[in-house]
């Protein structure tokens, strides 16, 4: 891996974040992460408008403007050779002293990382999980943070009980989202998603989806989503049918899912590579 970092291409991953960079030791930052066909990003402008609105609410600067952006994500993966597969955007407030007081002077680290496309996972076998739940009051809820601790919690929780994802609730007990992807639910012919006000993470596929009237956000309580016609785990990389919900089978339209990545991976708008 060659990782672009801060306007250079990198020859390895192993010099390049400082050890004091508040991405690291406090989680202090934005990421964005990019599906990439026919060595194109998708959806760039989507994705540099939500880091730059997550940015904006941290308070950490982003100098480079999208042509700039749009310049070293064609570099770095070029670099690594990259026709279809991801690309992540790293933001972090950079390196500062020890203690959660922002420094004065502000030096962001900005990473990007490129990796070949994975095969497409079959559907999906979720739980709802109990151990953690999502904080629809915080901030952190609305932007691609860094300390992403509570979904790593869902995450493992869902391995350890054999499934491939979990289902987070919000503190009222509401449908908020996967633990890396926006949940949508077929009910009575209508497809639905969990509302931002939530804890939904305005995800771009959801914002794109919604756009295009398929798709209509809503309140959606934990027994509409154990009573859901079918439904689907959709993040930029694609969508999965769920094929079951803590161990009860869950009817999968793999026809609606095509339909979803036929949508998403269209036309798009913005600055490219």
């Amino acid at each position: 891996m060659r990782p672009w970092l801060n306007g250079t291409i990198r020859g390895g991953s192993a010099d390049c974040i400082a050890a004091d960079d508040r991405g690291f030791t406090l989680g202090d930052g934005v990421f964005e992460t990019l599906r990439v066909l026919g060595g194109r990003p998708l959806r760039t402008e989507a994705h540099l408008r939500r880091l730059r609105e997550g940015a904006a609410v941290l308070g950490i600067p982003v100098d480079q403007n999208n042509d700039a952006l749009a310049q070293a994500m064609a570099l770095t993966l070029a670099a690594n050779d990259i026709h279809d597969g991801s690309l992540r955007l790293t933001l972090s407030r950079g390196p500062a002293p020890r203690g959660l007081a922002t420094p004065g002077a502000v030096r962001p680290t900005l990473l990007m990382m490129a990796a070949p496309a994975v095969p497409q996972s079959g559907p999906a076998h979720v739980v709802v999980a109990t151990a953690t739940r999502r904080n629809e009051r915080s901030v952190s809820s609305r932007i691609k943070s860094l300390s992403y601790l509570d979904n790593v919690l869902a995450r493992r929780e869902a391995e350890l009980a054999g499934a491939d994802d979990a289902i987070l609730l919000n503190t009222q007990g509401r449908v908020a989202e996967a633990t890396a992807a926006t949940l949508v639910l077929l009910q009575d012919g209508v497809l639905l998603t969990p509302t931002v006000a939530d804890g939904a993470l305005p995800g771009i596929v959801r914002g794109v989806l919604i756009g295009e009237g398929m798709l209509r956000a809503a309140p959606v309580s934990e027994r509409a989503l154990r009573r859901a016609e079918a439904a689907f785990l959709c993040n930029s990389l694609g969508t999965r049918c769920i094929a079951s919900l803590d161990g009860l089978a869950v009817a999968t339209r793999e026809d609606l899912a095509r339909r979803f990545d036929t949508v998403f991976t269209g036309p798009t708008q913005g600055p490219h590579p």
